[in-house]
């Protein structure tokens, strides 16, 4: 029997992190540069239902049987076995690589899940579809971030720009001019569940302030939406500039990711600001072709642990 793998792409947050949880637009963006990857070989000779799961990034080597129940590879592969109306998968190893950093905000836990649903369904021969698989991942997502908005898994499944509200039919956001992104990494991992529970803990103290905060990253967030479809890009850079600043406000930036936000736009980046959950993890840079050597150089100068370049298009 052949193999059967899949992979899917990392992802950022363009505009409204935080605000996404509690019913405010944002918008996402699949990185491409990095995936996750799951390949499905059988193993006939293996007892029925084995299930042998290889993750060298994560330094694991298990059986379904003997992972706990809470893990979010247990809990994805459960979800499919009953999507997919089955007791258990024929035995056969899985295996997992990712290329994706881990707790940088770049969606490594979901594109894992939406990787490994793929490759274990294509393997019975009975695909799930894109709304199956996204909703599947969304209960793996519960693990990772604790309060998701639904974002990643979204805009991970269809690897296409979304413009997301929580609880809302997702739209599917058409490019009209390509835009170039530099994605900085502090190096600094940085939980998803922590932050977006310490911002629902604030909120819940300041339920007036911090709706102030979310109204107008949503405000961001529209009128990026417009921009991107108007293709003006030129002024993507100050709402980045201004979203940034209202996540410090919320207090989950931190003095890594100021540092290279101000570096990029010191670089000729057009804006900057913080990518994901915050506390570390990533920051994101709109360039120019003929600045982006200059954006990348002065990140790595002021500390960045690696950056990516990647073209934000309609496909």
């Amino acid at each position: 029997m052949p193999a059967f793998s899949a992979s899917a792409p990392g992802k950022v947050i363009l505009f409204g992190e935080h605000a996404v949880v509690y019913g405010r637009p944002a918008i996402a963006v699949p990185v491409t540069q990095v995936r996750a990857k799951a390949i499905v070989i059988a193993e006939p000779k293996s007892p029925p239902g084995m299930l042998r799961i290889l993750a060298p990034d994560i330094h694991l080597e298990t059986t379904l049987a003997e992972l706990p129940e809470s893990h979010p590879l247990a809990v994805v592969i459960q979800k499919a076995t009953l999507a997919l109306g089955i007791d258990h998968f024929p035995a056969c190893s899985l295996q997992v690589t990712s290329t994706i950093p881990i707790a940088a905000g770049m969606g490594s836990g979901a594109a894992v899940s939406v990787a490994v649903l793929r490759a274990l369904s294509a393997s019975i021969g009975h695909l799930l579809s894109d709304v199956q698989v996204s909703d599947l991942v969304y209960e793996a997502e519960k693990i990772y971030h604790g309060i998701p908005s639904g974002i990643d898994n979204t805009v991970i499944t269809y690897s296409r720009p979304v413009y997301f509200i929580k609880g809302k039919t997702m739209e599917l956001l058409p490019v009209k001019k390509p835009f170039n992104l530099i994605i900085g990494d502090t190096g600094i991992k940085s939980p998803t569940a922590i932050a977006v529970g310490d911002v629902h803990r604030s909120w819940e103290a300041n339920n007036r302030q911090y709706d102030q905060l979310f109204d107008a990253v949503g405000a961001s967030a529209i009128s990026a939406r417009k921009a991107i479809r108007s293709g003006n890009i030129s002024t993507l850079g100050p709402l980045m500039d201004e979203n940034h600043r209202l996540l410090q406000q919320m207090g989950v930036s931190s003095p890594e990711l100021d540092k290279l936000v101000e570096a990029a736009r010191a670089g000729g980046a057009l804006g900057a600001k913080l990518s994901g959950a915050g506390r570390g993890g990533s920051m994101i840079a709109l360039v120019e072709p003929e600045t982006s050597n200059a954006v990348t150089t002065a990140l790595l100068n002021a500390g960045a642990a690696g950056t990516i370049l990647t073209r934000i298009e309609h496909s």
